[in-house]
């Protein structure tokens, strides 16, 4: 099965190319041995990616299927391009998917079946420069599994193509590492390769490869326009070639360059008339090739621009018009909706655009295309303004919520502003007051927590004018949590109580299951137990209601808040089903929230490794909320400041500017802590005083008990005589009240064992101190150790044992402790499914821990991984 154009390459393409076609048939072998493979295939645009791969691909066609799928050329790509022409191309399991409204995750399992129900298969996916959002998160998905299939999927980008926050770079950071991982970076053709094709042609090769670079398209386009000398860009050799053609053949040339992707002929007849010789003369010159679907296209994208670029205005405003006119009307099912908004925006009919791209935008954020929604509702909008306020609002509320979910924070909020004019001066106070509350959570994400309470109370005043409502309701919600951040519990516990009263009375469950997720939340922070039963009953609301948000935001402020009161293993289910869930449902912003806070339950239970795992995956993306981003960089910064470890400062300096704006104590407290633990291992007592000055202010005036317990410690640490509060949360009132046995008692128990040896250093017995000692050395906490074993020496103490020796301090693989309970059921012979029974979690952790294990281990089999933790002794008991 081949769904790739049948083109005969020139061999500018395939020169110096020996060592890619090793790495890829060595990649192949393994595959056929069971061990999947990726490899990346980078490059500039025309240095031969594509001719690689397919030329790769024709000589392993015996043996193994081939599925071939391409990334659009559109300025906004259709949802799951490339996975639409895999199902073309004939994948039976993916043919069954409603790609209306697939999740990346539904679709990654049904590619994962695909695959393990037909191996061996080559799976290609071309040009991910332009992939969009649903796409990448099915590769990154479908890329955790490949140790386990007969499968390589080759995937090709361009290097250039990629600025710094293009989300295919977050995709590479993820996936460019482990023995199963390749990447091939193609180089231009060298001057002797150049020469070597330059030489039967008469052209001078030096000033060929100065002008060229090597470039291997470029090269061939240039030796095929046979003008006078070298032309100085590929513009001008490709045009130069056109131009022997006829003018009919030319006219084809025009109109495939602004269908942009693959032209059936149907569409070419429409714009162009009936087909005849002019296509044959196209393709008989190399500058257009046909596919097995009876599709024409350009041979390289290169070329295509270029004929595109040469278009006079007018031309190409009339063929976008008769591509659209041909498009739209063909058979509703058959409408690719992002190419429609295209050709609409294209040319210049605002009514198309208006009925094409809301629909493209709403199709893409059904997918999880989130980026990809937010520029088709932007397309709208640039050609909304003579439409109705009020739908010119819903317009600008869609193209918000779109925004949100992609990072794009100020665009959100500048959109929601000029939706709450349009309702204004609609005289919609209803729909204004739901965008006030809209805007009031948005404003709180990167920061700006005052602004968002005022506009939040702005929005209540004007709803509670107005008949009682779902929009009310879900304005207390967000009013509650707002009160909340800021510290005025009571307040938020009384809008939360309205939120739910009001829910009830209109039996909507979804704005019942969100309000009852934040009264439980300030019930807790009330230190009211009831609480946990408020939460549990939003997470079986959310569930019946099939509300995704709410179920995600319940399982967080499940976790979270049995975290945050030391109650592990009430936490770790909640936290391990949240973010099963999280992942399943595409929701990327709570994910963020669950493993940030996941780390800090990690961090506080010395589970260090694993506490810088789930700290890094939050640093590698980016969100609309800050508060993630803070807690990661937290964690990190105290592992390191805890391990000894460099680079801790660069880290709580990122994570104080994010968080010393915003006047919260929930993200100043975290820095301020840690700040202050930083100091006083380095010995500077002034500093640790300094750096809790602000957030201790925040911390009496809310009576927030654990965070006066903590910041008043370090204080107390560092010398301050200060009287504390009586409200103060235990054991932090016992290491206060210099009950340095009960305080060491009391962390032990919580399951605290770097605090419980804190407690242990504050004695002045020598036994005790020793114990101390020990501990700090047991969790690898060195400069705690080393005050520790300076403070034995100053009273005198002899035999002081060094400790164990730099090497074996840490598990020599870096694999976290999860990974070596993994490792060991593993190495009993268990899969993954009854590995995951056994530890009580979901399938997919699983996976991703065997992944990350073989990775570690430089292993391609588990059978190799147990080898090599034998060698290492990894499983022997310690």
């Amino acid at each position: 099965m081949w769904a790739v154009p049948g083109v005969v390459e020139t061999m500018s393409n395939l020169l110096e190319r020996e060592e890619c076609f090793a790495v890829l048939g060595s990649a192949h072998r393994s595959m056929l041995e069971g061990r999947g493979n990726l490899v990346f295939v980078e490059g500039e645009a025309g240095v031969g990616k594509t001719a690689l791969v397919r030329h790769f691909c024709e000589q392993h066609s015996n043996g193994s299927r081939l599925l071939w799928g391409a990334c659009d050329a559109l300025f906004t790509p259709r949802p799951l391009g490339p996975i639409l022409d895999i199902v073309q191309a004939g994948a039976p399991e993916l043919g069954t998917l409603d790609y209306g409204r697939a999740t990346p995750y539904h679709v990654a399992a049904a590619v994962v079946r695909e695959l393990e129900e037909r191996a061996p298969t080559i799976l290609v996916v071309d040009d991910v420069h332009w992939a969009d959002e649903a796409t990448l998160d099915v590769l990154r998905l479908v890329a955790r599994r490949l140790d386990t299939l007969r499968a390589l999927l080759v995937v090709t980008y361009r290097g250039e193509a990629l600025d710094p926050a293009h989300p295919l770079r977050i995709v590479l950071g993820e996936l460019t590492s482990g023995p199963s991982i390749q990447k091939l970076h193609l180089e231009p053709l060298s001057a002797a390769a150049v020469a070597e094709l330059a030489g039967p042609q008469g052209v001078d090769a030096v000033e060929l490869h100065r002008v060229t670079g090597g470039n291997p398209f470029f090269v061939s386009e240039a030796l095929a326009s046979r003008g006078e000398g070298v032309p100085e860009n590929v513009r001008d050799a490709v045009l130069a070639r056109a131009a022997r053609l006829s003018a009919g053949a030319r006219e084809v040339l025009e109109a495939v360059a602004i269908a942009t992707t693959a032209t059936d002929l149907r569409l070419l007849e429409a714009l162009t008339g009936t087909i005849d010789a002019r296509l044959d003369e196209c393709l008989a010159s190399g500058m257009l090739v046909e596919a097995r679907d009876r599709t024409v296209a350009f041979r390289h994208e290169l070329a295509r621009l270029a004929v595109d670029g040469s278009l006079a205005p007018a031309r190409r405003v009339t063929l976008h018009r008769l591509a659209l006119e041909e498009l739209a009307a063909r058979p509703q099912e058959a409408h690719d909706l992002a190419r429609l908004a295209h050709h609409a925006e294209a040319a210049g009919d605002a009514e198309a655009v208006l009925r094409f791209a809301p629909l493209a935008g709403a199709g893409a954020s059904a997918v999880g295309a989130h980026r990809e929604a937010a520029e088709q509702f932007a397309r709208a909008l640039r050609f909304a303004d003579g439409i109705a306020p009020q739908a010119r609002g819903e317009l600008l509320e869609l193209r918000s919520r779109e925004c949100y979910l992609t990072d794009q924070a100020d665009e959100a909020i500048a959109a929601l502003r000029d939706a709450v004019e349009c309702y204004r001066r609609r005289g919609d106070r209803r729909k204004e007051g739901q965008a006030l509350g809209s805007l009031s959570h948005i404003l709180w994400c990167p920061g700006r927590g005052r602004e968002a309470t005022q506009t939040g109370r702005e929005a209540v005043a004007l709803l509670e004018q107005l008949r009682p409502g779902r929009e009310l309701a879900q304005a207390y919600t967000t009013l509650s949590f707002l009160e909340r951040q800021l510290g005025d519990v009571d307040a938020s516990l009384e809008s939360g109580i309205k939120a739910a009263a009001l829910a009830e009375e209109l039996a909507d469950l979804n704005a019942l299951s969100g309000a009852l997720g934040q009264l439980g939340q300030s019930q807790l922070a009330a230190g009211l137990r009831e609480g946990t039963q408020s939460l549990e009953r939003a997470l079986a609301i959310a569930e019946e209601a099939t509300s995704e948000e709410n179920v995600a935001d319940a399982y967080f402020g499940l976790a979270a808040n049995a975290a945050r009161l030391r109650e592990f293993e009430v936490a770790h289910p909640y936290f391990e089903a949240g973010i099963a869930y999280c992942r399943e449902h595409g929701n990327d912003l709570m994910l963020l929230y669950h493993l940030a806070y996941l780390g800090q339950a990690q961090l506080e239970q010395g589970l260090w490794a694993d506490a810088s795992e789930s700290a890094t995956l939050v640093l590698r993306e980016r969100a609309v909320s800050t508060l993630p981003r803070t807690m990661g960089l937290v964690v990190l910064a105290t592992v390191r400041a805890r391990r000894g470890d460099p680079d801790v400062q660069p880290l709580l300096e990122e994570a104080w500017a994010l968080a010393e704006p915003t006047g919260e104590l929930r993200r100043i407290a975290p820095v301020a802590g840690a700040r202050a633990e930083l100091a006083w291992l380095q010995g500077d007592f002034g500093a640790v005083l300094e750096v809790t000055d602000a957030a201790l202010r925040i911390a009496v005036r809310t009576g927030s008990r654990r965070e006066l317990g903590e910041l008043r410690s370090w204080r107390k640490r560092a010398g301050a005589d200060e009287p504390f509060e009586e409200r103060i949360a235990t054991p932090y009132s016992l290491q206060l009240a210099d009950d340095w046995a009960a305080a060491s008692e009391a962390w032990t128990t919580l399951g605290c064992p770097y605090e419980g040896a804190l407690a242990l250093y504050e004695a002045n017995d020598e036994t005790v101190l020793r114990r101390a000692l020990d501990e700090s050395r047991r969790l690898g906490a060195h400069p705690l150790a080393t005050m520790a074993a300076r403070r034995l020496r100053e009273r005198g103490a002899h035999a002081i044992p060094r400790g164990p020796r730099p090497s074996t301090r840490r598990n020599p693989a870096s694999l976290t402790a999860r990974e070596v309970d993994v490792l060991r059921l593993v190495a009993e012979g268990l899969r993954n499914a009854e590995i995951a029974d056994r530890l009580f979690v979901s399938r997919r952790t699983v996976d991703h821990h065997v992944s990350a294990i073989l990775r570690k281990l430089g292993a391609r089999t588990r059978g190799e991984a147990v080898a090599e933790a034998a060698r290492l002794a990894l499983l022997e008991d310690r």
